[in-house]
């Protein structure tokens, strides 16, 4: 009976040991990286997020570069050149026709100044279309890789956290078995205890090594995912406050959710518009058959610009019209016209891509969502009745009812289920902001509301 006694005041250590580390886990400590905080470093430091800015910056130059083919050109040349010629004329002297041979040496000039605007050009209209198309694109993409950073930022916080609730719950298993291991030994040695509870401790405490090994090594690769994304060592982390109740999601159903998405969505959003920028195209193409009508003034000045007038001064100023119509060009306007017509079939196909795309991720975490919130409340009943039922079999050992191994039995359910509670509360969090970002309403706010859930 004493042995019996001794084990439960062992049990009962390391479920109160455990216990301990949980309340540390639900605990904020000081000075820690919150989630507000990493989301606000990632959108400094994550490469990929950085490339979608600048991509974004190269895509509002579009919109001045297609305009500028509406916009009038100012061209200007200067030129000076030293010259040698000879010059042999033919002359009438006293004796009659002759020749004459000579060798002016002299500086020639021109200096011109042009202005060329277009009256009518159809390519280039198509192409200041196209312009404003490209910057609209570059900011609905930019839109899009903000949500996904965010997201990414956020599941990379909460994968940080879980790995090290996994190192922290296995750290105490591990303990706990150490503990019964060296109970079992001294029971053993006394006659009280058996071969097959210790080789039973054993083959657990070795199996707990072996997970406390494995959980060590997924939170290491776990901050070093998320230090790279927030550009910086992430140390402790903010975890998730007492009392944690999800939020009731509005709108309900996926149907309203459906409807915002296809709406508000940056992805679906920037591929319409790359479809739309890939019909300008063909326009542009199609121009090339059309004939281009420029208004050009231009500004002249020779110093002896010829042989004829290397004696000569000139000035000249003209205002006129050009029209150039194209005739024939090798079929390369057709060619081309066709090919931006397979382009933007493609590019449309490439939308209905994208939305079966963003309506699959959007019913996925739709359905985790609602499934989480379930989950959550199954499991805390889950944890509840663990924890009752370590109560109640130390108890039962202590009056001889049960026997080691259901206390082992009986920790290791707790252990799982706190482990799925904690599981579960991130899968529900993540699954808010995919909800989010899927239906086109991401933003900063709705991370403060996730942030609110930690301390």
């Amino acid at each position: 009976m004493t042995g019996t006694i001794n084990k439960g005041t062992v049990l009962r250590r390391g479920a109160l040991a455990l216990a301990g580390a949980l309340v540390a886990l639900a605990a904020g400590q000081a000075g820690a990286v919150t989630l507000q905080q990493a989301y606000e470093a990632a959108l400094k430091n994550d490469p990929t997020y950085r490339m979608s800015f600048y991509d974004k910056e190269a895509a509002q130059e579009n919109r001045i570069i297609g305009r500028s083919y509406l916009m009038p050109s100012v061209s200007a040349s200067l030129s000076s050149s030293r010259n040698v010629a000879d010059i042999d004329a033919l002359v009438q002297t006293t004796r009659g026709p002759g020749r004459e041979l000579s060798h002016p040496r002299y500086i020639s000039r021109s200096d011109v100044v042009q202005l060329r605007q277009p009256i009518l050009n159809l390519e280039g209209v198509a192409r200041y279309r196209q312009g404003k198309l490209q910057a609209r694109q570059g900011e609905a993409a930019f839109e899009a890789g903000t949500d996904e950073v965010t997201v990414r930022v956020v599941s990379a916080y909460m994968d940080a956290l879980f790995a090290d609730d996994q190192v922290a719950l296995s750290e105490v298993s591990r303990n706990m078995y150490q503990e019964m291991m060296h109970v079992n030994q001294r029971l053993f040695e006394k006659g009280e205890g058996t071969k097959t509870d210790m080789l039973e401790t054993q083959a657990r405490l070795d199996l707990a090594e072996a997970q406390l090994t494995e959980a060590k090594d997924n939170a290491v690769a776990a901050r070093e995912t998320l230090a790279g994304i927030i550009g910086m060592d992430p140390g402790p982390l903010n975890r998730l406050g007492d009392g944690f109740r999800p939020a009731t999601i509005k709108p309900g159903t996926f149907e309203e959710w459906e409807k915002i998405a296809r709406e508000h969505n940056h992805e679906l959003a920037a591929a319409r518009l790359a479809a739309e920028n890939a019909r300008l195209d063909i326009e542009r193409n199609r121009a090339g058959h059309y004939p281009r009508v420029d208004f050009i003034a231009s500004y002249s000045k020779g110093d002896a610009e010829s042989i004829n007038t290397y004696t000569q001064n000139s000035v000249n100023r003209t205002l006129g019209v050009q029209v150039s119509i194209p005739i024939y060009q090798g079929g390369a306007i057709n060619a081309s016209t066709r090919q931006a017509a397979a382009t933007y079939g493609r590019a449309q196909s490439d939308v209905d891509a994208r939305t079966n795309k963003v309506m699959v991720e959007l019913r996925k975490a739709h359905s985790l969502v609602q499934s989480s919130v379930h989950k959550i409340e199954a499991l805390e009943k889950a944890v509840s009745s663990g924890k009752l039922l370590m109560t109640a079999t130390e108890q039962s050992i202590k009056g001889g009812v049960r026997i080691n191994l259901d206390l082992l039995n009986a920790q290791q359910q707790l252990y799982t289920s706190q482990r799925d509670l904690a599981q579960a509360r991130y899968s529900y969090l993540i699954g808010l902001l995919r909800l989010r970002a899927a239906a086109g309403t991401l933003d900063s706010s709705a991370v403060r509301e996730v942030a609110a859930y930690f301390r």
